[in-house]
């Protein structure tokens, strides 16, 4: 029986995947888990749905470091501990989908075509989210795919919200306009807020996705309506190795003035700036936190006074906000982080309720006071079940 789902988020060097049970209802998480480090030490983390680790080993030296061989290993494993059970669709996360996609989308070859065609626009993300769309092609022939976008989400923000100041003609002949990204984890948040919140649902609200990779998306009715990410993952909020927004300017001055190439600016725009780069230290908030160092300070202070100032920007798109929501890694587990952040947003109407904001939990919470004119809430994400259902739906469809 083909009941099986399974969603595959792949990036460089790792990939991650969850296997869903097609229950009638919603999918129901099996199992999850990563192979880290594919071209160096591939070392293979595998858990089942309440969080109990099954497997935890490097593969075997001997075996070639490629995705290929990454995928092979962890369908074996699959099988293995699904009794060979069949997979009846595999979702796939894509970070862009350019102008062209909309909404989830079949794999056909003409899709891959297409795919590849906007690699310009995300040239470190997208070959490696196209990769193991080949890949199972040839290892589960006949099981139909589908791909999910993380642009998808902000497909609908008004016009004036995805443009840039350039000529027009660029933003109809060549793309360049504002696309956004993390939209599978804002997707998440719309699709649970009603359960937690009708006012926000039916309202404003302004959702922080802070993690390694940063963005915040204001939200009208649970309707994207503009996000601090543009026309690739490197605008808006510093992270843990991007810059975030920076003047173009500093860029033509990189090239004329200190003679670096494209290659050598993209490694300092994407890998050796933000957190990292400010701190001198690491681009883990955890790290920095426990540093005590000045430059450790600056960093989260930077992180820290660019959440606020995007969040005002935002509350400024939607006139006013009812709701402000912390999400992903920083978001979800980072209490010192969104203290200091709801603190300077109190000339907002935020107050904050310190003892509920120190209290970790894997289930939403509110942890506003409940006179707070803005309510604050942790909402933990799950792109991985926005891609199940997305995937199990164009399939029905």
């Amino acid at each position: 029986m083909n009941d099986l789902l399974l969603v595959i988020n792949a990036g460089s060097s790792s990939i991650k995947f969850s296997l869903f049970e097609n229950t009638p209802s919603d999918p129901t998480l099996l199992y999850k888990g990563q192979m880290e480090g594919i071209y160096v030490t591939p070392h293979f983390t595998a858990k089942d749905a309440s969080d109990k680790k099954l497997v935890d080993e490097d593969l075997p030296a001997e075996l070639p470091k490629s995705h290929d061989t990454s995928l092979r290993h962890i369908l074996k494993w699959l099988d293995t501990v699904t009794a060979g059970r069949k997979i009846g669709v595999i979702g796939h996360r894509v970070v862009h989908g350019g102008t062209r996609f909309s909404k989830p989308e079949l794999v056909t070859p003409e899709v891959i075509v297409e795919l590849e065609k906007l690699i310009p626009l995300a040239p470190l993300h997208e070959p490696h989210n196209i990769t193991p769309i080949k890949i199972m092609g040839e290892l589960l022939p006949g099981v139909p795919q589908v791909v999910c976008f993380d642009t998808a989400f902000h497909s609908g923000q008004p016009e004036l919200n995805q443009l840039y100041a350039l000529p027009y003609e660029l933003s109809l002949k060549e793309g360049i306009r504002r696309y956004g990204f993390h939209g599978l984890s804002y997707e998440y948040i719309a699709s649970v807020l009603p359960q937690i919140d009708t006012k926000a649902a039916e309202g404003r609200t302004v959702v922080a996705h802070l993690g390694n990779g940063s963005s915040m998306a204001a939200l009208l009715a649970c309707k994207g309506i503009a996000s601090t990410m543009g026309f690739t993952a490197l605008e808006g909020l510093p992270m843990g190795t991007r810059t975030g927004s920076i003047d173009a300017g500093v860029v033509l001055h990189l090239i004329n003035h200190l003679k670096m190439d494209a290659k050598q600016i993209e490694d300092l725009l994407y890998k050796q700036s933000g957190l990292l780069g400010l701190s001198g230290i690491s681009s883990d908030m955890r790290d920095l936190e426990d540093s005590g160092t000045v430059r450790a300070k600056l960093a989260i202070d930077y992180f820290v006074s660019k959440v606020v100032r995007e969040a005002a920007s935002l509350a400024a798109a939607l006139e006013g906000f009812d709701a402000l929501v912390f999400t992903a890694g920083i978001g979800e587990n980072g209490a010192d982080v969104r203290l200091d952040v709801c603190r300077q947003l109190r000339w907002l109407g935020v107050e904050i309720d310190e003892a509920a904001n120190k209290v970790r939990s894997g289930e939403p919470r509110r942890i506003s006071l409940p006179d707070s004119k803005i309510a604050v809430y942790v909402i933990p994400t799950n792109e991985e079940l926005v891609i199940a259902r997305a995937s199990r739906a164009c399939i029905a469809s």
